[in-house]
């Protein structure tokens, strides 16, 4: 059966609006199932975090405008601000937890690496045996919150343990989290282009912080992660232009803003370096 979701006319948005569907739930988490068709049409983000555990699934789910398939025995991991929209096809089997953001704090230590990372590679393939294990806390989870005496800090301490199983499985998948691990200058590099990329664009503010020179900073990235500084740098700075292009809420010239570019044209010109299309075309295709 068909069923689309809600289109709402706000980009971002509140767990609130999920309470109606809840399978189970508190203040702070709600679970909830994915069963047939489902449609995202508008991107849109959370101001709360989501996992999103696929059984038997196929279809596609964008985010940060990119496409990633849906199929079996995934894990999907959404932080507030991501944007996203998915086309879940008829026959799907998931689950969900959706997760306030002080409640997110107890157990978010257990995400091993940088958040950059998660977002960066949000969709993460499970063996059959670490899908069973999440879908094990999953449940063990929904039927804690169904009780009128749930605790709180087991619904904690089996969360702790689902980002304990995403991060392990994630290391497993994906060379960029290995990298991070065995690399603290890196990592270290890494979480403050995720606090300083609005303001600090260039290298040696970086090289800086981390008590190294540019060239070392860049030799490290090119050799450990195959590019350079500046990409990385630029990346993120991609990333975040692409969540607000597709938000709908802010002009090209306060986006422009907002990014720390000192006008509309520099801005532009980066985009398209980037992507080979213009703000303004990117936003009419989403």
């Amino acid at each position: 059966m068909h069923k689309p979701e809600r289109n709402h006319s706000v980009s971002v948005i509140s767990i609130q609006e999920f309470r109606d569907d809840q399978f189970a739930g508190s203040e702070e988490i709600l679970f909830n199932e994915l069963h047939g068709e489902r449609i995202i049409e508008k991107p849109h983000s959370h101001d709360f975090f989501t996992i999103s555990l696929f059984e038997k699934a196929k279809g596609i789910h964008s985010i940060d405008s990119i496409d990633y398939p849906i199929s079996d025995y995934q894990v999907h991991v959404l932080f507030p601000g991501q944007m996203h929209k998915w086309d879940i096809k008829a026959g799907t089997v998931g689950y969900q937890l959706m997760i306030e953001r002080t409640f997110f704090e107890r157990f978010a230590p257990y995400f091993r690496f940088s958040f950059t990372n998660y977002q960066n590679h949000p969709v993460i393939q499970l063996s059959q045996t670490a899908f069973e294990l999440l879908h094990y806390e999953f449940d063990a989870i929904k039927n804690e919150l169904k009780r009128a005496d749930f605790l709180t800090y087991l619904i904690n301490a089996r969360a702790a343990v689902i980002a304990s199983i995403i991060s392990r499985e994630a290391e497993y998948t994906f060379t960029e989290f290995k990298v991070y691990q065995s690399n603290s200058r890196l990592a270290s590099f890494n979480m403050l282009i995720d606090e300083f990329f609005k303001q600090e664009k260039s290298v040696a503010f970086y090289a800086v912080k981390l008590n190294v020179s540019a060239n070392y900073l860049n030799v490290l990235c090119r050799k450990h992660l195959k590019i350079s500084a500046t990409q990385l740098i630029q990346q993120r700075v991609l990333t975040e232009a692409k969540r607000l292009l597709e938000s709908a809420d802010l002009s090209i010239k306060e986006i422009a803003f907002e990014l720390g570019f000192v006008d509309h044209a520099y801005f532009s010109n980066f985009f398209k370096s980037q992507i080979g299309i213009s703000p303004t075309e990117f936003r009419k295709k989403r």
